[in-house]
């Protein structure tokens, strides 16, 4: 259905626990993962848990990476939640070397173990985090973060971070002296690295602008 947001299953991921956060938002949402389906969705979210290369190859397997791609070039919403937006990027680090979708440019590395005055980064980083608007606003007051203010908290589970241009970053977040982008975005593609459906009302508010309702 042209009106249905579809959650991208490719067996990697919070599946049920996002499509009950859209369906909060009084979205009409729909797992899947037929071709037919996500090209013909009014947006799509690429959720994710786990390994970046095992997330790529079960893409791969599935053949949902030229499908992915061929919904950016439609200038499709496309939402990547956690690793989802990690696989957003050109390419990660994680288990060596891996190619990602090169939606939004930049790559995925690994939250440093110390900051730079010597100080340990308990890793994975878990546990609910600030967003921080960083001061040139960029898409803050016209994106998902419309209805959002910079200190608002949101919940943060992994151990990998994004490393992309300033422009492409909405938010971050600060984990120690580590500045970890939250939110990123280039035109309709946006990437969350924290989980909105865990992350309260914040979170809601966040997933009722990107259903746009």
């Amino acid at each position: 259905m042209l009106n249905e947001i579809v959650v991208i299953d490719y067996g990697v991921g919070n599946l049920l626990s996002v499509k009950r956060g859209l369906e909060h938002c009084g979205a009409k949402a729909k797992i899947t993962s037929k071709p037919e389906d996500i090209i013909n969705a009014a947006k799509i979210i690429l959720p994710g848990v786990g390994a970046f290369k095992n997330a790529m190859q079960s893409l791969e397997n599935l053949g949902l990476i030229k499908v992915i791609k061929e919904v950016a070039n439609r200038k499709i919403d496309l939402l990547g939640i956690c690793l989802g937006m990690q696989l957003l990027l050109d390419e990660s680090d994680e288990f060596g070397l891996t190619k990602g979708l090169g939606l939004i440019p930049g790559r995925v590395v690994a939250i440093p173990p110390k900051n730079n005055e010597g100080i340990i980064n308990k890793i994975p980083h878990i546990g609910w985090s600030k967003l921080i608007n960083p001061e040139e606003k960029l898409h803050w007051d016209k994106g998902i973060l419309k209805k959002i203010e910079s200190g608002d908290s949101s919940y943060f589970i992994h151990s990998y971070m994004a490393l992309t241009d300033n422009k492409y970053t909405v938010a971050y977040c600060l984990y120690g002296l580590e500045k970890i982008p939250a939110v990123i975005q280039r035109d309709h593609i946006i990437g969350c690295q924290f989980h909105p459906e865990k992350s309260g009302e914040v979170g809601l508010k966040i997933l009722r602008e990107f259903c746009g309702s």
